[in-house]
């Protein structure tokens, strides 16, 4: 088996899930005159667990990509409501350079698809309903070529990109394993009829008990805007309870303890509680191997301090197709495309490496017995403090901003990359 040539491959790149990160990658890459296919296993529209609501950081790669999020369906919000330690208050999202000052609420039950239509008009081409199975790899070089999918047809491409989720098949068809030295996390969430719909502000709570025990995580309530709000909760492995704990019962418990009045119950649930995995802080590399590309959860690029994916999901796709667009130039020899190509992991770890560390000490201090119960106790009742971890928690920061940002940014680019 040879690697294919333009005129033999089905198209340049082949980008394997239509969710926020391969959408994203086909977008940019669409956009620079290469041709894309995009494969999605489900058909649109469909449903993904998520808590819907998006940062500042995320609504900035939905404007660059020119979607309109002022059209109905999209529900704006100020800042973060943050409840723990006896205390509730609200922190606006901070006014920067670089990123506006809101953020938006969708259900993912159409958000994936208005991406995926966006990088359609582009120039990609999306197909719905293909399962993809593994990868094609050339029999000299070991490449990849191409991908195999379950219906049985072969699809080859010069470049593969990775945008399968956590479950990743193409990664594992490549021996890219999870590495345990990374955080992991979970996330349950399910939707009510609730007064609390039209909120402006997205809610956190700081506290999750199980009985006597604070676990690490925390639960949140993102009014979606339709009558329903989405009601959920996310625990780290770091503590020893993980994996020991019936998350849909304790999502149940949870929201039985809310006031009456807010409509947490079995009768107002519009939806099953569904649970997801949150691979965290590039916890499978590299992210580039012998043709092969990874974006988004593929790769472990969810934020380790708030389990934030779709920003990074969206960004990590944009990063991808510019090191393509150079990779695949007329004018590159293989040599130097896969120079090109190896600089991918590296950029990323320039990008986000040092970041992500920090966010491995947060989850790792955490799940320390105390740990979380005295940073609420003691860091909740200071509004400048709480202002200072709503920036570095959403990594919110200007290049050149205030005090914060340059405290932020510093320790971002001493800490050792992930």
């Amino acid at each position: 088996m040879t690697v294919p040539t333009a005129t033999q491959a089905d198209a340049d790149v082949i980008v394997v899930g239509a969710g926020p990160a391969g959408s994203a990658t086909a977008f940019y890459l669409a956009r620079a005159g290469l041709d894309v296919l995009l494969l999605e296993k489900t058909t649109f529209p469909r449903e993904k667990v998520c808590g819907d609501g998006l940062t500042p950081r995320a609504v900035k790669q939905l404007l660059n990509m020119g979607v309109d999020v002022d059209a109905p369906g999209w529900v704006r919000n100020k800042g973060l409501r943050v409840v723990g330690g006896g205390l509730r208050f609200e922190l606006d999202w901070p006014r920067l350079e670089r990123f506006p000052d809101f953020g938006l609420v969708r259900t993912r039950q159409d958000f994936d698809q208005i991406v995926a239509e966006h990088a359609v008009r582009a120039g990609a081409r999306l197909m719905q309903g293909v399962t993809v199975t593994g990868p094609v790899l050339d029999d000299r070089s070991g490449h990849v070529v191409g991908v195999t999918t379950k219906d049985g047809a072969t699809y080859r491409s010069r470049l593969v990109v990775a945008a399968d989720g956590n479950s990743t098949r193409l990664a594992l068809g490549m021996g890219l394993h999870k590495r345990e030295d990374r955080p992991m996390g979970v996330a349950v969430r399910t939707y009510f009829t609730s007064p609390r719909h039209d909120d402006d502000y997205l809610e956190t709570w700081l506290e999750l008990w199980d009985g006597d025990t604070l676990l690490p995580g925390y639960g949140w309530v993102f009014g979606v805007g339709d009558g329903t709000a989405n009601v959920g909760l996310g625990l780290l492995n770091t503590s020893s309870h993980f994996g020991n704990i019936d998350y849909r019962v304790l999502l149940k418990r949870w929201c039985k303890a809310m006031p009456a009045e807010w409509g947490f119950t079995e009768e107002n649930m519009t939806a099953p509680i569904r649970g997801a995995a949150l691979p965290m802080a590039f916890n499978r590399q590299p992210h580039y191997t012998r043709g092969l590309v990874l974006v988004g959860d593929s790769g472990g690029s969810i934020n380790p301090f708030n389990g934030e994916g779709i920003a990074y999901a969206m960004e990590t796709g944009e990063i991808a197709a510019e090191v393509i667009t150079r990779a695949l130039r007329k004018d590159t020899t293989p040599a130097h495309r896969e120079r090109t190509l190896r600089t991918y992991p590296q950029v990323l770890k320039d990008a986000y490496g040092g970041y992500f560390t920090l966010g491995r000490w947060f989850v790792e201090a955490i799940g320390k017995p105390g740990v979380m119960s005295f940073g609420t106790r003691h860091g909740l009742p200071h509004p400048r403090l709480m202002r200072f971890a709503l920036k570095l928690l959403g990594n919110l920061t200007d290049r050149r901003g205030d005090a914060s940002d340059k405290i932020i940014n510093a320790l971002s680019k001493v800490a050792p990359p992930a």
